[in-house]
């Protein structure tokens, strides 16, 4: 009887030694995706909720932590208003982890509404991975311990812009266009800051502001690129402002001009380069169509099942960073995955990147990538087009890095 008794208790310790090992071992975790579903930039959201919901599926078949991912898609029309009722429809089905990524505008919505509700509701923290919102204030002036952004901010990407375009004679003349919004004004200033720091004899020509998502017809901003003499547009459009700028660049013969821009792979963009912006146009990106290992194949098998392109790789970012934070918290709470996420380094697609503890901007290197016809060096084309963007140049994450100012306040 008495060793019967030592037996349970041996094997009721060893159940709790792996217990503490993966205390979450199984559990399902929610993801609720809050970005557009209708308007203009339907198209975007369809995308990148396919890729949450995608990746969700790989990392749930093989992880560290042991647990399951579920994604929720909640439409939030690419409105701050509607992002609010989406939070508090997605904090009601208990979810405690959010994803967002398109517009500055929702991503301080969820920001300020998190700040509040985590401070009210201990014990119930919900916390919220940005995937695409660029805005540098929202890891400076607005920056939040709830919030972790896996892309590389606007001043991120213009450092690898600017400093690629340092060591390019032929860029003389400058023309700025982007989106009348927060994320649109900050490509603006910091191109004209960071040319005039590395290339004083640049001249910025033009310096024009579109409304985001309303715009059906670029002709009349084409006319004023081309009467600018411009032999260089910088861009920071992305979705159909983007791909109509491009349209009606490539309608009006624009063919002795560049175009530097940040999302060129988003959806309707490729398309609409099409052959006659090879060579033409350039992207600033964390990753690329035709990288090695994992996120080679996973691309592949992306395009097998949708007939679409994975480019939104920091979706990758996301689930490897917190199946590594979940493995090391042995826990799945996002107070505790918050402490372990400051500072923590972990592999991605793109190597080691590390999130940076001072304001939870991700430290990653940055590619240059230019516009071409596929080869047998980069097989996978974009759209269907025979086309993809090659990398040109890659800058080690000090490179890209920028300072921040944020005063980060920490929970108690």
């Amino acid at each position: 009887m008495g060793f019967g008794l030592k037996r349970v208790s041996a094997a009721a310790l060893l159940v709790s030694v792996a217990g503490a090992a993966l205390a979450q071992q199984g559990e399902t975790v929610k993801i609720a995706w809050m970005d557009p579903l209708s308007g203009l930039m339907a198209a975007v959201g369809t995308n990148q909720l396919k890729t949450w919901q995608f990746l969700g599926e790989e990392f749930s078949k093989k992880n560290q932590s042991g647990v399951k991912f579920e994604v929720i898609g909640i439409d939030n029309k690419l409105s701050p208003q509607e992002t609010s009722s989406a939070l508090r429809s997605a904090i009601d089905q208990g979810v405690r982890y959010v994803v967002q990524g398109n517009g500055s505008g929702p991503a301080l919505a969820i920001i300020d509404a998190l700040n509040k509700y985590n401070a009210r509701n201990p014990g119930k923290e919900v916390l919220y991975l940005n995937y695409a919102a660029v805005d540098p204030d929202l890891t400076n002036s607005q920056c939040s311990y709830w919030h972790f952004r896996l892309d590389a901010d606007t001043s991120m990407k213009m450092e690898a812009i600017t400093t690629y375009i340092k060591d390019e004679p032929s860029v003389q003349k400058v023309y700025l266009i982007n989106q009348n919004y927060s994320h649109g004004h900050q490509v603006s200033k910091y191109a004209k800051d960071m040319l005039k720091r590395k290339r004083p004899d640049v001249q910025v020509v033009g310096d024009d502001f579109a409304p985001l998502a309303q715009v059906r017809d670029f002709a009349p901003y084409v006319a004023k690129i081309k009467q600018s003499g411009a032999d260089t547009v910088i861009t920071g459009n992305w979705g159909s402002d983007l791909a109509l700028l491009i349209k009606a660049a490539n309608d009006a013969g624009l063919n002795n001009v560049n175009f530097y821009t940040y999302y060129g792979g988003v959806t309707g963009t490729p398309t609409a380069l099409g052959p006659n912006a090879a060579g033409k146009v350039y992207m600033a990106t964390y990753g690329h169509n035709n990288l090695p290992g994992d996120i080679g194949r996973l691309v592949v098998d992306f395009k097998k099942k949708f007939n679409d392109d994975m480019y939104a790789n920091a979706v990758y970012h996301g689930y490897s960073m917190l199946d590594t934070a979940f493995a090391q918290a042995k826990s799945t709470d996002p107070a505790k995955v918050a402490k372990v996420l400051e500072d923590m380094s972990f592999n991605s697609f793109n190597g080691e990147v590390k999130m940076r503890k001072a304001d939870h901007q991700l430290q990653q290197g940055l590619f240059i990538t230019r516009w071409e016809k596929t080869d047998a060096k980069h097989p996978n084309d974009a759209e269907n087009t025979g086309y993809t963007f090659v990398p040109v140049k890659y800058y080690e994450p000090y490179v890209a890095s920028t300072p921040t100012s944020c005063q980060m306040k920490r929970p108690s």
